[in-house]
């Protein structure tokens, strides 16, 4: 498999450009962490709920893992899917991969057979690291399993584990050492983050290390970040929000992060009393959860100075209950995607009404258009398609050339498909979306993936899912289902245990059920969603109201 390079996304010019501002560097994770251990080798850089790395240890088993993955057969430009939960052992993985320019293929945790079999084979990886079980999960079978399938998979190492069929990741940390070479550089393929859904299958975005470094450090100057921060990490280090916030950010500035295996508020507001976290960013409704169950009385955030939330636009009332529960904590909105990290956000420099009305500004060095269907800027105050341009978009989507280029504007602006409004200022409102997704806890699910999956259900005639309003999670999943002739009587748990069976994640399960005649169709054939999504707010709304 073939992949594109710096140079196919961008021009000299813009390379050159990228370098003379700082936006790319000469930096590469392995260096990065070579010049933390040499400055603070005795420094805790990271911290699960049980275990802790310093910067010196980290680098030193991160070479040992580097020389045990190349004897084992894995070079440069080889992918490895990483799935494992918030676990120390992730900041290893991650930086053994790049020391021997592997591609690494995070993968979240939540994801079963459906989703881990496709982006398995779609990345081509030729080896997978997980663990073996994980909240009553059985990763080291599922990933047997898909061997079967997947020739090109051939070895699956586990973390805190041993199953039959696969290597433990401590005996690759065993042996004799290695002469590594050289190593990739900044600009080389570093990581494969799968989009989490607008169509039915997710897309692989290549980044390279300065496209997703470079994001890291706008959000550091962003943020005032420092190294006596200690990062507060909930969000799973498999995707672009952990791994850039959690790993990166903190790596690269000499702080210090900890990261949760299992987010749970109230053990949320203990860990950041424990570690004493300054600043996390989030999905919303992280910060929400932990709103919900906060007791001045009885729990201490006092450490927290920042709360970045993400994922859905923030009401101006959330951002003002939080000053009140937490005044030594601001929070700021920040709007970003896989393909391009970070869109826009407010800063510690803004007006701290920003964040109540907006979700920032572009970054320096980037670019933002508010665009219509064809690609041409709309006048400012007017809804459009956001598009981005600048340092942190990926290369492509791997293996799929039209959907890279469908992407783009005449003018090389990256369209996000999210629907919103600059005004005179520069600043940026997300109003909506043309995707067809459920925004679930900040965690985009391709509604069109569950529908697919329904199609093969043998009471099912027809189905479609949207959003249904949430004060918590934002959305959750409704599903609209024609019954078949014989099966009106079909239920809800029906329904979740045969999409279970499919592999399909447990957060992208249906949570209530609308068993319905027909449903509405334009002239053309298309569904109405607009309407199905109105019928199930006036529905939750109605309910909220009689409580």
């Amino acid at each position: 498999m073939t992949f594109a390079r710096v140079t196919d996304r961008y021009s000299a010019e813009e390379i050159e450009q990228f370098y003379a501002t700082g936006a790319w560097r000469r930096d590469t994770l392995p260096g990065l962490l070579d010049r933390q251990a040499e400055l603070r080798p005795d420094k805790v850089f990271l911290t699960d709920d049980t275990s802790s790395v310093t910067f010196g240890e980290l680098r030193d088993g991160a070479l040992r893992l580097a020389a045990g993955l190349r004897r084992a057969g894995i070079s440069q430009g080889d992918r490895v899917c990483v799935q494992i939960p918030n676990w120390i052992e992730f900041g290893r993985i991650a930086v053994a991969l790049a020391r021997i320019g592997a591609i690494m293929v995070p993968i979240m945790p939540i994801y079963r057979l459906d989703e881990v079999g496709y982006i398995v084979r779609n990345s081509g990886a030729k080896m997978a690291i997980t663990c073996h079980t994980f909240k009553k999960f059985d990763y080291a079978a599922m990933y047997r399993t898909i061997r079967q399938d997947v020739p090109a998979l051939r070895q699956i190492v586990l973390a805190r584990g041993e199953a039959e069929g696969t290597t433990t990741l401590e005996s690759l940390e065993d042996g004799d050492p290695v002469d590594l070479g050289p190593g990739p550089g900044p600009d080389d393929h570093f990581v494969i983050v799968y989009s989490s859904g607008t169509t039915s299958r997710p897309k692989g975005c290549l980044h390279t290390f300065n496209t997703m470094a470079c994001g890291s450090r706008l959000l550091a100057k962003g943020f005032g970040y420092s190294d006596t921060d200690v990062q507060f990490g909930p969000s799973p280090i498999t995707h672009t929000t952990g791994l850039v916030t959690s790993i990166l950010l903190p790596l690269m500035h000499g702080a210090a992060s900890h990261i949760m295996e299992v987010w749970e508020p109230k053990a949320g507001l203990e860990h950041i009393k424990r570690f004493g976290c300054t600043l996390a960013v989030t999905a919303t409704t992280f910060l929400q959860m932990l709103m919900d169950v906060y007791d001045p009385r009885r729990h201490d955030a006092s450490s927290l100075r920042l709360w970045v939330a993400a994922g859905a636009p923030i009401p101006a009332a959330f951002v003002e209950q939080a000053a009140g529960l937490l005044p030594r904590c601001r929070v700021l909105s920040l709007y970003g995607r896989t393909e391009n990290v970070t869109t826009s956000m407010c800063t510690v420099e803004d007006d701290p009404a920003r964040s109540l009305t907006s979700d920032g500004r572009v970054l320096p060095g980037s670019s933002i258009k508010i665009v219509d269907p064809f690609g041409e800027e709309v006048p400012r105050g007017q809804e459009g398609d956001i598009a981005y341009r600048g340092p942190m978009h990926m290369l492509e989507y791997i293996g799929n050339p039209a959907e890279t280029e469908a992407l783009f504007t005449p003018e090389g602006y990256s369209r996000s498909g999210d629907l919103g409004v600059m005004d005179e200022d520069g600043y940026l409102r997300v109003t909506g979306r043309l995707k067809d997704i459920v925004i679930r806890g900040g965690m985009n699910i391709s509604v069109r993936q569950v529908e697919d999956l329904l199609t093969g259900h043998p009471a099912v005639a027809a189905a479609a899912v949207v959003g249904m309003p949430d004060r918590r999670l934002g959305e959750r999943i409704c599903l609209y289902l024609v019954p078949r002739p014989g099966h009106e009587d079909v239920t809800l748990d029906e329904i979740k245990d045969y999409l279970l069976g499919q592999g399909l994640a447990i957060q992208k399960m249906p949570e209530r059920l609308e068993v319905v005649p027909e449903l509405p169709m334009t002239a053309t054939g298309k569904i109405q969603k607009h309407r199905l999504r109105a019928d199930i707010a006036e529905k939750v709304k109605a309910a909220e109201t009689r409580v």
